[in-house]
């Protein structure tokens, strides 16, 4: 069975989120999918729709639950608890300031610390990620360095599509289709 970890950062697209919890992520349907979401993610999500995910035996983490259950030495950390389950982590979307941060190897909230720990010498543990933002952020020279760090170290990016965004200028920048993502993720590694 293939355990898929799915990162929401926070990027308008996180109203997606329900969506991205009913779709297959397995070429077989056999999987498990987890969420863990940043802060401003959860300005974009209803949390009824969260509610709904759980009730579905989707297990969904926050900031709040990365030092919960550890308390000394040898007691479990989150994001490397995570890092262990998962075969597939999926960050979708990522807002231009997540991918600012896991490019240059930051990590202070529980998404971060999860890709800062994902052991990319595993070709097995694959990383996908569905950047989402505004036409000009995408199109800046930051972006564009930031792609190439997440390329090198294996990452596959979806790229943004062209439509009108959130902002009301149209443009490439919006999040791929859910079930493009999921197309992505479910073929072969190349």
């Amino acid at each position: 069975m293939t355990r898929v970890l799915i990162g929401v950062s926070g990027s308008v697209a996180a109203i997606k989120f329900d969506e991205l919890a009913r779709e297959r992520w397995s070429a077989s349907g056999e999987c498990e999918v987890r969420f863990v979401f940043t802060d401003n993610a959860l300005k974009f999500i209803d949390a009824e729709d969260i509610a709904r995910a759980e009730e579905n035996n989707i297990k969904t983490f926050t900031d709040h639950d990365e030092w919960r259950e550890w308390g000394e030495k040898g007691d479990p950390v989150m994001h490397i608890e995570l890092v262990k389950w998962a075969d597939v982590f999926v960050l979708a979307p990522l807002s231009a300031n997540t991918l600012a941060k896991i490019a240059n190897g930051l990590c202070d909230n529980l998404l971060t610390c999860v890709f800062r720990a994902w052991d990319f010498k595993d070709p097995a543990k694959r990383v996908f990620i569905a950047p989402a933002m505004n036409t000009k952020m995408w199109e800046s020279p930051f972006t564009e360095r930031h792609l190439r760090s997440a390329r090198e170290l294996g990452v596959v990016v979806v790229p943004p599509i062209e439509k009108h965004l959130a902002c009301g200028d149209f443009g490439v920048g919006a999040m791929a289709e859910v079930s493009t993502i999921a197309e992505v993720v479910r073929s072969p590694p190349a």
